[in-house]
């Protein structure tokens, strides 16, 4: 479905790009489809009617492609975070859980206190 979707997307895109360089530039912008006076396959004035409403048009699918794109990733599974983890265990003994603290919160600095200090600096050795 996403997928699709997405496709969708990137033709609806592709399509308002299209579609917009080709409209009349009024003031020296991109107007790919500038002011060419000969007789074409229709008026001027045609021309820019029709490019107004299709330019409209991929503009509201473009932001329905887009609104349902972002709906499709919010109700997606996503990962879990890495706060909601289990916290890690010293010297395997099982993690505290709230309430099942010996001394103080129960957090790292409370874990790191029950060590004992290194007897010197530690550098490692060459090999």
């Amino acid at each position: 479905m996403e997928t699709v979707v997405i496709v969708i997307h990137l033709m609806v895109v592709l399509a308002l790009v299209l579609v917009v360089l080709l409209q009349r530039s009024e003031g020296g912008a991109l107007g790919i489809g500038g002011g060419g006076g000969g007789g074409g396959l229709m008026s001027s004035r045609g021309t820019a009617n029709i490019l107004t409403r299709a330019t409209a048009i991929l503009a509201v699918a473009f932001f329905a492609t887009s609104l349902t794109l972002s709906l499709i990733a919010k109700n997606e599974d996503s990962p879990a975070s890495i706060l909601d983890a289990a916290p890690a265990t010293i010297d395997g003994a099982p993690a505290a859980q709230d309430g099942d603290t010996q001394n103080g919160s129960g957090g790292i600095l409370d874990d790191l206190q029950g060590l004992s200090p290194p007897s010197g600096p530690q550098v490692p050795t060459a090999q």
